[in-house]
């Protein structure tokens, strides 16, 4: 290696790894193309190696780019890292803290709760991760994960908070001109909005009732915050977290007796964490609140 090799160089050619192109990875790191253009050349320089083959087409990333992929994005986590650890002073409950959340809880829950957390601790910043894939808390991707399943890892605290059950739900409007099913076997008279390609969440349709099957579904789609939106537009039945259903005037319950399925929900942070005051005042702030949630 003719010189050390810049972290600014390396976030460079992940930024052209991740978006494909030269001109999205300058959006993305606030930089111009040729700037974004430059770093990349001198890290192939730096390494004597072809990260990227040129084309019409863009940029296509070699092998040898796609294995260096995984480092890069180790360095940058540990960068984020660094970077919310140093984003207060000592002892005090303040600065940077990233949560992982998924889109449904993002979009529908979590927000009220930061609004009462940000009335506790006012210096607090949070960052949210929507995605429903896991985040990784052993890396530090996160100081604080949302999750649906008992972590197993040594190095994780997880706190349970409860379990928040599913329901059936549909526009009160959509209810007054189709009517209300008496019982499931009244459930092949609607119209049902249910997901598209996810196996456990088309296995969960069956299992409540064989009917239900993708066929049966007038919307498909694997985001739930957009089958709520298609239940909230009355555009049929859909399977929603019953506290959710509940606070919402525009939607009714469909058989509120029944409960399609209890999603266990757990706080979770890494160990090394737990001890920064501003980690364990959102930590303690979120148990505290999905609690009442999932009560609710």
């Amino acid at each position: 290696m003719s010189r050390p090799v810049a972290w600014d160089d390396q976030r460079a050619f992940l930024a052209v790894l991740e978006e494909g192109s030269l001109s999205a990875a300058a959006r993305r790191l606030g930089l111009t193309q040729p700037t974004v253009r430059v770093r990349l050349e001198a890290l192939e320089a730096a390494l004597k190696t072809v990260l990227f083959t040129r084309s019409a087409n863009g940029l296509t990333p070699t092998e040898q780019a796609r294995a260096l992929g995984e480092s890069a994005r180790a360095i940058a986590r540990a960068s984020d890292a660094f970077v919310r650890a140093a984003s207060a002073p000592l002892g005090e409950i303040a600065g940077t803290v990233r949560i992982s959340v998924s889109e449904l809880v993002g979009i529908e829950v979590i927000p009220s709760m930061l609004a009462t957390l940000r009335t506790r601790h006012p210096q607090v910043v949070v960052e949210l991760a929507l995605s429903d894939a896991a985040a990784d808390l052993l890396d530090q991707e996160v100081d604080i994960a949302v999750r649906m399943h008992q972590p197993r890892q040594g190095a994780l605290v997880a706190k349970k908070i409860g379990a928040i059950p599913l329901g059936f739900f549909a526009h009160v409007d959509y209810l007054a001109m189709r009517g209300e099913p008496a019982g499931i076997e009244d459930f092949i008279e609607h119209d049902f909005i249910g997901p598209d390609r996810v196996r456990a969440d088309l296995a969960l349709a069956v299992a409540v009732h064989p009917g239900l099957t993708r066929g049966r579904f007038i919307v498909r789609t694997d985001s739930h915050p957009a089958q709520l939106a298609a239940a909230r537009a009355g555009m049929g039945i859909a399977v929603v977290q019953r506290p959710i259903g509940n606070a919402d005037p525009t939607l009714g319950a469909v058989l509120p007796g029944l409960t399609v399925a209890l999603l266990e929900t757990w706080i979770v942070t890494h160990e090394n964490l737990l001890g920064l005051p501003r980690v364990r005042a959102v930590y303690d702030h979120l148990v505290e609140a999905f609690a009442i949630f999932a009560r609710s």
